[in-house]
């Protein structure tokens, strides 16, 4: 079926409106009519060619909510109506060890991107800024009444994005989380770790965002601007999660957890960090990365979201602004996240 979208025809060049093709509903898969999808930074690090060469035209968007329009003859848990989502991926081998653990996200044989992958059927992935979309039913999520319809759809990235470690972490009471950065990533991990019970920091480069940060969860909110930051905070942290996606001074951040805590990164900068080994072995600490959640995790999140009444903080756009939303989002002026009202498409 021929639906409409909005893609980026080239590296560097603005979105524009297009019209793509969906594949025909196979046995397994669920139609989904497209409500609302969200802008993420990778989408923009995506399309400007700063992760290497894409399949364009390219239609992004990785953070999508709709309702189930048709399913295929072999789907039981999703039916005609339902309200769902899909994240960051839609297909894994399902035969690995994690796929089969649980963790499609780290299959083995690459699990499949939600846009500029190659599906199991051979097929170019296209993302979420477009009406409707046809997706592998065990990649579908069901999306509880208990969250307002638009902002769930970040949940399907920023909301797993910062779940996934805060859990795997332990973030909960008796711990102190710092969060670097206060944007859509950020945002959402404060207010998920103030859920778990934790004690929450904000580590930003100003102050500017404080009252935000305070209303959001946060206990505290720090500038990292200021060079005493770094001295009064030492050594306090039992987990930091890091979702800025730019270079920071990795060992200076390493200098503010206690023994045995962990920085986590899942912001994605374009360029490499380094690291001291010193920095770790100073306080048997250690430095991960994390990237979204596998299925039952991220359907998970969203039951925990929808208990707790935490939705994403968004700016709802009609598809005209896209361009002007991914020059806001480099500019660091949106609180928190952009999400297209698909109707606006056709």
């Amino acid at each position: 079926m021929r639906v409409h979208a909005y893609a980026a025809p080239a590296v560097g060049e603005p979105l524009t409106p297009t019209t793509i093709e969906r594949r025909d509903v196979g046995r397994g898969d669920v139609l989904i009519e497209i409500k609302y999808a969200g802008i993420c930074h990778s989408d923009i690090h995506t399309v400007s060619g700063d992760w290497g060469t894409q399949p364009y035209p390219l239609v992004p968007g990785h953070e999508i909510v709709g309702i189930v329009t048709e399913v295929g003859a072999a789907v039981t848990r999703h039916r005609v109506g339902d309200r769902v989502g899909v994240g960051c991926m839609v297909n894994s081998c399902g035969r690995c060890v994690n796929c089969r653990n649980g963790d499609e996200q780290y299959c083995r044989e690459g699990m499949v991107p939600t846009y500029a992958g190659v599906d199991r059927d051979g097929t170019v992935t296209q993302g979420g800024y477009s009406t409707h979309v046809v997706v592998d039913a065990d990649f579908v999520l069901a999306v509880p009444e208990g969250i307002d319809f638009a902002a769930a759809a970040p949940l399907l990235c920023a909301g797993i994005t910062t779940y996934s470690p805060l859990r795997h972490w332990g973030a909960g009471p008796g711990k102190k989380v710092a969060v670097v950065g206060l944007g859509g990533l950020g945002h959402m991990a404060v207010k998920i770790a103030h859920a778990m019970g934790a004690e929450v920091t904000v580590l930003s480069q100003s102050l500017k965002k404080q009252e935000d940060g305070l209303r959001l969860g946060a206990d505290h909110y720090h500038a990292t601007g200021d060079p005493d930051t770094f001295e009064r905070l030492a050594g306090r942290f039992d987990l930091i999660v890091n979702t800025v996606s730019a270079r920071i001074d990795v060992d200076a951040y390493l200098g503010l957890l206690a023994v045995d805590g962990t920085l986590v990164n899942v912001g994605a900068p374009a360029e490499p960090l380094s690291v001291n080994v010193f920095s770790l072995l100073s306080g048997r600490r250690s430095y991960a990365g994390s990237m979204i959640g596998g299925i039952a995790e991220t359907q998970e999140m969203l039951n925990f979201c929808a208990e707790h009444h935490i939705g994403a903080d968004i700016e709802l756009i009609s598809a005209n602004q896209i361009n002007e939303a991914y020059e806001r989002v480099l500019a660091s002026d949106v609180r928190y996240r952009f999400v297209i009202d698909t109707a606006t498409l056709g």
